[in-house]
């Protein structure tokens, strides 16, 4: 057997032992739900669901405290606390404890969503015409004038902070793309602060098969009306020597600071009229990818990371999906072509990149 097929196989059965340790151990073993205090809705409201139309929309979503939690929490609620951070580039809830995003939500999705509830939305909403502004605009951004930066809206005690990640080993690995982001200079600078980045493996993820994934995304456009695409960093069990599983995952930092995800994933739902003739009746086509943070093979098919949508909702703690929406999707990988695009992004900006210093 080749050395790259040993290589592919030992890949893919780790990837089998991980990614189906999602689908298997936490839809078949119920956890123990922590203690909390009943607040109303007690069930997350789907954060899409379809109109009376069957056309797919974005629910807005808030949690209302109950007269009897604020007066228990009359002198301030501990948190769990997301921080809602509205940008002219996105809108994005920061989690304290983890130090990176839950979920962003770029600028040309808000006319969709209330500004006061949007930060429940984990989702991009892509179309052709998103990507044409930057194309037609003087003022387009341009990644070259943008730096990482850390984001001082942020309590103090709950940033990510630049030396963090200097030499952690670890890229700054944008949620919101870089790329989804070129309308303005403005909005590519957003796309730098810290609290729109989470720690990625660079080599082989990040700067290579991540990057064929967002690309992948981005191209979706051309075949359908409109895309929203959930990016969600992900913490998985995996199954130990003892026959126990766990979940473990690195802290970078010195203090330790931020954590690394084992996991992301990509939830995405795309639509588009049935035939020109009947532009209110609309295909969905749902999917879910989920990647380890690890050096993926480039001749990886995408296919081979396929998860049910459901299984990355239990993992996440999220409902991205109405049943509704479920039930009358077909899979993305049956209505287009599930196969990223090879293009090495980083080689061209490697000669030309600077060493990173020392930050402050």
């Amino acid at each position: 057997m080749p050395g790259s097929t040993i290589v592919r196989a030992a890949f893919f059965a780790a990837g089998a032992l991980v990614g189906g340790g999602v689908a298997t151990v936490i839809s078949s073993r119920q956890q123990a739900p922590p203690r909390t205090i009943p607040v109303a809705p007690t069930t997350p409201a789907p954060i899409i669901e379809l109109d009376n139309t069957g056309k797919a929309q974005v629910q807005e979503t808030a949690l209302v405290p109950s007269t009897a939690v604020s007066t228990i929490l009359r002198y301030g609620n501990p948190g769990p606390v997301a921080d809602p951070l509205v940008r002219k580039a996105y809108v994005a809830a920061y989690d304290r404890r983890l130090r990176h995003p839950a979920w962003v939500c770029p600028s040309y999705f808000l006319a969709l969503v209330d500004l006061t509830t949007a930060y429940f939305q984990t989702a991009e909403h892509l179309t052709n015409a998103s990507f044409k502004i930057g194309k037609e605009s003087n003022s387009a951004g341009d990644r070259s004038k943008s730096t990482f930066v850390e984001d001082e809206s942020l309590p103090v005690p709950f940033r990510s902070r630049l030396k963090d990640y200097f030499r952690s080993g670890y890229d700054r690995g944008h949620m919101v793309p870089a790329a989804d982001a070129k309308f303005s200079q403005d909005a590519m600078n957003e796309t730098f602060l810290l609290s729109n980045i989470a720690p990625q493996v660079g080599d082989g993820f990040n700067r290579h098969y991540w990057a064929y994934l967002e690309d992948w995304c981005r191209r979706l456009t051309g075949n359908f009306q409109d895309v929203y695409v959930f990016t969600v960093p992900l913490y998985l069990p995996r199954q130990e020597g003892d026959g126990k599983w766990r979940v473990t995952h690195e802290v970078i930092g010195s203090p330790p600071n931020v954590s690394v995800p084992t996991h992301f994933a990509k939830v995405v739902l795309a639509s588009k009229p049935v035939s020109p003739s009947t532009p209110e009746h609309l295909e969905i086509s749902t999917g879910a990818f989920v990647l380890p943070n690890a050096i993926i093979p480039d001749e990886a098919p995408l296919e081979s990371f396929v998860m049910p949508v459901e299984a990355v909702e239990r993992a996440a703690g999220l409902t991205f999906f109405s049943d509704a929406v479920k039930a009358s999707s077909n899979h993305i990988c049956k209505t287009t072509k599930c196969q990223v695009i090879v293009r090495r992004f980083d080689d061209a900006q490697r000669k030309s990149q600077k060493a990173v210093a020392l930050p402050k």
